[in-house]
């Protein structure tokens, strides 16, 4: 499935990739220009056949609670910020709190914390 042109390389789209990672099924947003190898199913490195190494792992932001959309992937590659609900856990509480995210050409994603 193609969510969209890959902003990062002029003739690349962006599409879902289905991954392992440490024994669970995650979905990588990734470059077609973009090529991997992993030896341990957990580190992916680019291969000499990449021309592009832009990706999003759909739990980037996980450790927040959240786990990105199609949609928001798709709104992020139009080149507009996203609001996104995110949870933190401090102090034995849980409190959610909206924020931007934008693209962010070597994380994927940035959340804009100001």
């Amino acid at each position: 499935m193609i969510l969209g042109k890959c902003p990062y390389c002029e003739d690349g789209s962006i599409e879902v990739r289905d991954k392992v990672v440490r024994g669970k099924k995650v979905k990588l947003y990734a470059c077609t220009n973009a090529h991997w190898k992993t030896e341990d199913g957990e580190m992916f490195e680019p291969t000499e056949l990449s021309t592009c190494q832009f990706k999003i792992w759909q739990n980037a932001l996980a450790k927040y609670g959240k786990w990105l959309s199609y949609k928001e992937v798709r709104e992020l590659l139009e080149g507009e910020p996203v609001e996104v609900e995110l949870l933190s856990k401090k102090y034995g509480k849980k409190i959610y709190y909206v924020k931007e995210m934008i693209l962010n050409e070597e994380y994927g994603v940035s959340v804009i914390w100001d």
